[in-house]
């Protein structure tokens, strides 16, 4: 069994003594984050155990603020003696750095308080301390199917690759304006990749997975046939025209688009002139149909976190509401910099709320679907023709002006159904006018995903062939 004990008491003890040294040795604010983690995980290959692992550590971060100057440190040699003498080096060495007078801690009204035991969200398996390497072994083999695929008439199997992880993260952070905060949250995770090659020599690979901070919540069966599925289903792609189609992307691939648009959100960026969303706060930029929410505090469900690294306490909001951006993710830096109201430092578990612009005007433009009944075929039914995109290979999203060329893989479809796979096609646009561009998106985030972004549809989309 595992022997992972948590942060203990002494530990707390240890941390909340080396900021009373460093307040009372020149520092005058400090915020210190003691953690502890340990992650294993089994990988195999074509059925057999190929690497077992495990990656255990402490540390302990010291955030210091002295004579309008900032520095972070940190160190895994922990203990009292030793921290005392690291810490004196610390002070001394920020002393040497250039004065900033925007650095400060958060103000306190804006603390989490209820983050007491590390457990307030329920992401902490209690079974998590019972798993013995050898449930881990069964576990990894009990997802992997190579031992058992055979020669079909149109293709060969070329290799699965799986691989079965769990981990455990302890955090508990302390600052000299009284915030103590504590996070504790297991994951488990099985993910499997299966290529194959067709009978002209041509190779695919097809790739799935499933997590949760739950062991009893992740479905390791079926994940590497799904793998399989999708890499046979890329058999003999065919070139397809350029031009304005109709773009689905599946769940899988979804959070590909939904990146560059959070991180045009970030006040550093914005600060710094490098935001393709720069002066859009309180404008409708997107359509109404689109909202965004940030729903950091979910119990139970990846990503859910009740204070960020600042202490500062999440809260459920709109990032984007009916099409208008509603908030900057701005940390007690941007905010002083920049002369703004300051938020939370980052998006903690957004999701895309459900939607399906219909064509027909006799229908509701925005219908509440509910949960899973907006997937991807209904996506696909109600589009009718297009591309739909499972995947990008390479390419780039220019921060600053939004542009973006990505290379796709995927399907062609027609009235609702795939018709063949497509190859070297290419995807160019603005990011500003695609997301105007949205016409549905989905109920069907996979679970255990921290950013819940489902399939989504798109019209009139540049695809070059």
């Amino acid at each position: 069994m595992d022997n992972f004990s948590g942060i203990t008491p002494e530990e707390i003890s240890e941390t909340r003594r080396c900021l009373e040294f460093a307040v009372s040795h020149g520092a005058s604010q400090a915020r210190i984050c003691f953690g502890k983690s340990i992650l294993d995980s089994i990988q195999l290959l074509n059925g057999e155990v190929d690497k077992v692992s495990r990656n255990a550590d402490r540390s302990i971060t010291i955030n210091l603020f002295v004579d309008g100057r900032y520095g972070v440190y940190s160190t895994n040699r922990t203990g009292t003696a030793g921290m005392e003498g690291f810490i004196l080096k610390a002070i001394e060495r920020t002393r040497m750095l250039t004065p900033d007078e925007f650095r400060k801690l958060p103000d306190p009204e804006r603390y989490a308080t209820d983050a007491v035991t590390g457990k307030e969200l329920g992401l902490y398996d209690e079974t998590y301390g019972m798993i013995t390497p050898e449930a881990r072994i069964s576990a990894a083999l009990s997802g992997a199917i190579f031992s058992r695929l055979s020669k079909d008439s149109r293709y060969i199997p070329v290799s699965e690759e799986c691989e079965y992880s769990d981990s455990i993260d302890d955090n508990y952070t302390v600052d000299s304006q009284g915030f103590e905060g504590r996070h504790t949250e297991t994951s488990f995770s099985f993910w499997s990749e299966i290529t194959i090659e067709d009978r002209r020599g041509n190779r695919y690979s097809g790739y799935w997975w499933t997590a949760s901070p739950m062991m009893d919540r992740i479905s390791i069966a079926g994940c590497s046939d799904k793998a399989l599925e999708r890499a046979v289903r890329q058999i003999g792609p065919k070139k397809h025209r350029g031009g304005k189609f109709t773009m689905v992307v599946d769940n899988l691939s979804s959070g590909r688009l939904a990146a560059p648009l959070l991180q045009a959100l970030n006040a550093s960026s914005i600060q710094q002139k490098d935001s393709f969303l720069d002066g859009t706060l309180g404008q409708q930029v997107f359509p109404e149909e689109l909202t965004v929410t940030d729903c950091a505090r979910t119990p139970g469900q990846t990503g859910s976190r009740l204070f960020d690294s600042e202490g500062v306490a999440t809260t459920e909001c709109d990032i984007i509401s009916e099409g208008t951006v509603r908030m900057y993710f701005t940390n007690t830096y941007s905010a002083e910099k920049m002369g703004i109201r300051p938020t939370v430092e980052s998006p903690s578990r957004p999701v895309i709320r459900p939607f399906l612009k219909r064509k027909d005007s006799a229908v509701p433009a925005n219908l509440n679907y509910g949960e899973n009944n907006l997937n991807l075929q209904v996506v696909l039914a109600e589009m009718q023709e297009g591309i739909l995109v499972t995947g990008f290979n390479g390419g780039n999203c220019n921060r600053t002006t939004g542009n973006f060329s990505y290379g796709v893989e995927g399907f062609a479809f027609r009235n609702g159904k795939i018709i063949h796979p497509v190859k070297e096609m290419l995807v160019t646009g603005n990011m500003i006018s695609l997301w105007k561009s949205i016409v549905a998106a989905g109920s069907d985030a996979r679970e255990g995903a921290r950013w819940q972004i489902p399939t989504l549809a798109f019209a009139n989309v540049d695809f070059s062939g």
